[in-house]
């Protein structure tokens, strides 16, 4: 019996490959041959790189910052169980960390000569997370991740940084509120610190001025905003004058930031305001005193004026004669 036979061709492009060259065929002929199917597969490996396992996982975050802020930039990994952890920012490695811990460097250590980052850059020697701190506009750019061990494989970080405007100026008089914005929407994992002259004020709605002398200052005064993490100052005073600082933790299984957000609060007196309570009553009691005794003294007039009879009439209303119009008989 004649056997009839079949090729199909297939071809398949791996993830991460740098030319459309990196691909495997795979020929399949299939005979059927007395009612048995007889398979053959052919593999042919056209590109020696196809074979490096690090284009095998490929992944690319982004990640937006602000100035100022602090970011880890997370590998996933514990470096105990890798070989190396490299980073590079474009093609200049930046920072390396073997499984061993036998080798680690960062920025200049790495490459003489390269101080981009001028001792901002650190690795967490757990897990070889790389920190960026106090990032700048001239940090933008992509950070690439390459991890190698037995299944080798290459993250890339696309940051980008923004301007900070200036710290947030709020004046105002006194006893009116003021409200303080984040600037953002809280998530679960996010934690947010409001600080005063670098004093802690809040952490959550429950740790509200845990400081004593925090809570001389403020009394009852303050509110956070669950859903944003704004902070509200009530009945504003003098003493409330100062810089605030709301500091924000953001974290997720790629990255975690640090952020910083400033405020300045200016609040002006009321005229007399400096007066305490008490002294502010014993002025309304002295004047409220001082307008009775007046008001006394005004109807005591009035009806004594009234009531006088002068002394050059009779009962009648007439004046008495004059003794030299009187006639003697």
């Amino acid at each position: 019996m004649r056997s009839v036979c079949v090729c199909v061709m297939f071809r398949f492009r791996f993830m991460g490959a740098a030319n459309a060259d990196e691909h495997l065929f795979i020929r399949i002929r299939i005979c059927f041959l007395s009612g048995k199917v007889i398979m053959k597969l052919i593999f042919n490996a056209l590109a020696v790189t196809l074979f490096l396992p690090y284009h095998v996982a490929f992944d690319k975050v982004s990640v937006s910052l602000m100035e100022g802020d602090s970011v880890t930039l997370h590998t996933g990994v514990e470096t105990n169980q890798q070989d190396d952890i490299k980073w590079y920012f474009g093609d200049t490695r930046i920072a390396q960390i073997t499984g061993d811990l036998s080798d680690i460097c960062t920025d200049v250590q790495c490459n003489v000569g390269t101080e981009r980052f001028r001792d901002r850059l650190k690795l967490d020697h757990q897990t070889g997370s790389l920190i960026i701190m106090n990032i700048t506009t001239t940090d933008s750019g992509e950070y690439i991740l390459k991890i190698i061990s037995n299944n080798d494989s290459e993250k890339i970080f696309s940051v980008s940084v923004t301007e900070v405007p200036a710290a947030e100026l709020h004046e105002m008089t006194e006893r009116e509120s003021v409200t303080l914005d984040s600037g953002v929407i809280k998530h679960s994992n996010d934690v947010m610190t409001w600080y005063f002259n670098e004093t802690e004020i809040t952490g959550d709605q429950s740790k509200i001025c845990t400081d004593v002398q925090c809570k001389e200052r403020f009394r009852g005064r303050l509110k956070l905003d669950h859903q944003t993490g704004s902070l509200t100052i009530m009945n504003t005073r003098t003493t409330d004058s100062g810089d605030y600082k709301l500091l924000i933790n953001i974290r997720n299984s790629s990255f975690s930031v640090t952020r910083v957000k400033r405020f300045s609060v200016s609040v002006t007196a009321v005229p007399g305001s400096d007066l305490s309570p008490a002294a502010v009553a014993g002025i309304v009691i002295a004047v409220l005193l001082v307008a009775a005794a007046v008001a006394a003294g005004v109807v005591n007039y009035h009806r004594r004026s009234r009531t006088a009879v002068p002394q050059n009439e009779d009962d009648d209303g007439n004046s008495p004669p004059d003794p030299k119009s009187i006639h003697l008989r």
